[in-house]
């Protein structure tokens, strides 16, 4: 193995309320300002077998796109676990709670420009408490799409123009497996 490029100390060159730009000898990358920088994407089936996707306005895309419902860890109460923080924001952003919560993996979401981790959460036990379409700052719109048909959905949203999250396609594949390939027992 060999020794890592651009060992330098850490410069912070710009620092926001969510996130702060970093130089480390010649490269350049953000980190989020929350306590782990981690955020948590949720791959949740209601009871009618219906995977959850929500839409969104994204500014720094300038598009709609479509997504599982995510959220950052810790942000809203420190010290929060991961599963408490994906409960939190599949009922915030969906109108749907979850009895259990399982870290599935955690992992860098775009290694090459940013230090924030994603952790996949599988919620299970799904039962509907409210609207869902995010707090008062967003406009977020639920859809509840028939696993049979979730692939093909978002190829659709595709063709329509919107911005689709890459990760959607490992969260359909986390709902039927195991991360070693294995199925899942329902």
């Amino acid at each position: 193995m060999s020794t890592p490029p651009d060992t330098d100390a850490p410069r912070v060159v710009y620092e926001g309320r969510y996130q702060r730009m970093v130089v480390r000898g010649s490269w350049e990358y953000s980190e989020r300002t929350h306590p782990g920088g981690l955020a948590a994407i949720i791959v949740a089936v209601t009871p009618d077998d219906e995977v959850l996707f929500v839409e969104q306005f994204r500014i720094p895309l300038q598009a709609r796109t479509i997504e599982m419902p995510a959220g950052l860890v810790g942000d809203v109460h420190a010290g929060e676990s991961i599963e408490e923080s994906s409960i939190r924001e599949l009922e915030e952003e969906t109108g749907w709670t979850a009895e259990r919560a399982e870290v599935l993996m955690t992992g860098p979401t775009s290694s090459g420009a940013s230090s924030e981790k994603i952790a996949f959460v599988r919620a299970t036990g799904l039962r509907k408490v409210g609207a869902g379409g995010g707090d008062a700052s967003e406009d977020i719109t639920v859809h509840a799409v028939p696993r049979a048909q979730a692939a093909a959905w978002l190829a659709r949203k595709l063709e329509q123009g919107y911005e689709l999250d890459a990760k959607l396609w490992a969260g359909l594949w986390m709902i039927d497996h195991n991360l070693d390939g294995s199925p899942r027992a329902p």
